[in-house]
């Protein structure tokens, strides 16, 4: 019988502080990336990633910083419905550096944080027995109140006849056998740590763990002895990571060597980070256990997953999503430091991006050249119509899923600062208006770096005027720009949209649009999404999806221009676009906002008449892609 859940994790939670820099001590780092952490948290999303249905029962604090985690979760597919908000307790953080491939400087605050309010009432049965197994970590084994809410969450699980399993995950630290400057350490032997992970060993299916943490849970620093006196106590499979070696599995007596368990295929890879690369591996194995698939098969998934994290900044960041999975299985490994392959992190990122947009209804008004020709238009004006054009876009949306809008920085600021938290798809451009060859608004910088502080759901929109007629100067020049801009959106974090109109450089035909879209991928450019002229002829619209999917399958989509066009013009584009599902909506400006504009800025309209007007413009817009939607897909 299926269930709502393949598994729940229980644990702690926490926002990682990645140092960026790379090589120095905890002390130099500079800055730092912000990322969801724990065990059991890193789990969740990992298995979610690949494809499994999971939910985790933690607790962070009333503040930003849990917030952004329980956001992260859902943004990853995790189901909250555990997640406690703990109104006394501060959300755990956590501080890491990478020194080296075997140094991680970490600093835990967890000091009576939030995850460890966790108690016996926060343990809801029947949510509980909506999954198919519950798996645990061992730092909530570390103290009473935590303890005592994750044996109860496991009680349930047993009586119910679902699966249990153990990631062991030895923090010497947080069991209080190690000081706070001691957070990278995996190994400190307690007698007491023993005992009470011994003492519930039983409660497991599968236990999973590094040699160190067996010798802890065995008591023992012997690795085979150690996994005897943990079999003498339960019947689980054992599973014990041996790094570099893989791992075994062990699924009755232990033999007399480690090569006798049961093995997988490795990956040789270059280890740039091994932090959060136990939580990778886990839900890989957890992938094929749950999946049940065989042992081999089940640690060929989870060794794969620990060799995306060993070579990527982060832990849930760098877990792979399964269709990424799939494709590294048959790409093989061309280079072994995985996060500077091209072709895998291109993968990577297309299908673990946030959000989903099956539909995109975009009002544009990132118009700067047009506005400022406007009579009686000055920047603030035009600054405070742009909030006008936000508030239309607002109206017609009314918390809508598939709207959104364009507006640039410049000159709109003000909208884009308001539109912060509206759910709204919000675009930007980044283009000098008019130029060609291409130039950047100098508010990028000659390296980008204003890309550093663009919020993350922001979509980067550059527009290029090019013909595959033109010259190799000019193409070159323009390859130049779009493939570092590009590049800096990739490693910031951030959506590409790139606009190619071909009609004001040269004549177009059925043929034009693909093969620009082409020479873009040729120069190994992969926008997130393509915004295009109207074409009017299936042939046109079919050599241009064929170009993207030939190249890229895992394009967001298309969304069309309108170019100032009549309403008629446009229904009679849109008639033609709906009939394939990569074209996702609209993206139009002047149709929407140029009359109510010219008005507005000589004082004929007032802001409510023009909120009005555009709303009702920008809804009859709506109205016609939907009808022809609608037509194509009944």
């Amino acid at each position: 019988m299926s269930k709502p859940l393949d598994l729940i994790t229980i644990g702690r939670s926490s926002v990682d502080l990645y140092g960026a820099q790379i090589g120095g001590p905890l002390e130099d780092m500079r800055s730092f990336d912000k990322y969801i952490g724990g065990s059991p948290t890193n789990i969740a999303c990992g298995t979610a990633r690949l494809g499994l249905k999971s939910a985790v029962i933690t607790a962070v604090g009333d503040e930003h910083m849990g917030r952004f985690i329980r956001e992260e979760l859902v943004r990853e597919g995790v189901d909250v419905r555990g997640v406690k908000t703990d109104t006394e307790r501060l959300t755990a953080l956590v501080l890491l550096g990478i020194r080296d491939q075997e140094q991680f400087p970490l600093i835990f605050y967890r000091e009576n944080c939030a995850d460890m309010g966790l108690s016996v009432e926060d343990i809801d049965p029947d949510f509980i027995r909506e999954a198919r197994a519950v798996i645990a970590t061992g730092t909530h084994l570390s103290h009473p109140q935590v303890e005592a809410a994750t044996l109860k969450a496991l009680s349930i699980a047993r009586e119910a006849g679902m699966r249990t399993a153990l990631d062991i995950d030895y923090r010497p630290n947080l069991w209080g056998v190690a000081g706070h400057g001691d957070g990278e350490s995996r190994f400190v032997e307690s007698a007491n740590v023993t005992e009470k992970l011994q003492s519930t060993l039983h409660l497991f299916d599968l236990i999973v763990g590094t040699e160190e943490e067996f010798h802890i849970a065995g008591g023992s620093t012997d690795t085979l002895l150690a996994l005897r006196a943990v079999r003498a106590v339960t019947t689980a499979t054992l599973v014990c990571k041996r790094g570099a070696q893989g791992a075994v599995v062990f699924e009755d007596e232990i033999g007399n060597s480690l090569d006798d368990g049961q093995t997988g295929p490795g990956f040789a890879i270059e280890v740039f980070n091994v932090l959060g690369a136990g939580d990778g591996f886990m839900s890989g194995l957890l992938k094929g256990w749950l999946d049940g698939e065989d042992w081999p098969t089940a640690l060929k998934y989870a060794n794969a997953c620990g060799a995306f994290a060993v070579s990527r900044h982060g832990c849930t960041p760098a877990y792979p999503s399964w269709a990424e999975l799939c494709f590294f299985f048959d790409y093989k490994i061309k280079r072994p430091d995985l996060r500077n392959d091209a072709v895998l992190e291109q993968v990577h990122w297309a299908t673990n991006r946030h959000l989903s947009w099956p539909e995109l209804r975009v009002f544009a008004f990132d118009h700067r050249s047009q506005m400022e020709a406007l009579a009686g238009a000055t920047p603030k004006k035009i600054g405070q119509f742009k909030e006008l054009c936000l508030q239309a876009t607002q109206a017609v949306a009314d918390g809508k899923a598939g709207y959104g809008f364009l507006c640039d920085s410049r000159l709109g600021q003000n909208a884009l600062f308001r539109s912060a938290d509206t759910g709204l798809w919000t675009g930007r451009p980044v283009e000098w208006p008019g130029s060609r060859p291409l130039e950047l608004e100098p508010e990028l910088g000659s390296d980008f770096g204003g890309l550093s502080e663009w919020p993350r759901d922001q979509v980067v929109k550059v527009l290029c005027f090019c013909h595959p007629d033109d010259d190799a100067a000019l193409w070159k020049s323009q390859i130049h720009t779009i493939r570092r801009l590009f590049e800096a959106c990739r490693r910031n974090h951030l959506e590409f949209l790139l606009e190619a109109i071909s009609s004001k450089a040269g004549p177009v035909d059925d043929d034009t649009s693909a093969m620009v879209i082409q020479r873009f991928y040729d120069e190994g450019i992969y926008p997130d999404w393509w915004k295009l002229e109207p074409l009017l002829t299936d042939a046109a619209w079919q050599r241009v999806i064929g170009a993207i999917e030939r190249n890229d399958q895992f394009t967001r989509g298309i969304v069309i221009l309108g170019l100032g066009e009549s309403e008629e013009k446009l229904a009679e584009s849109f008639a033609v676009a709906a009939r394939y599902p990569l074209v996702k909506g609209f993206a139009v400006g002047r149709t929407i906002f140029a009359k109510s504009a010219a008005a507005w800025m000589v004082g004929e309209l007032t802001d409510e008449q023009a909120i009005a007007d555009m709303a009702e413009n920008y809804q009859r817009l709506c109205n016609l892609w939907d009808d022809a939607r609608a037509t194509q897909s009944g």
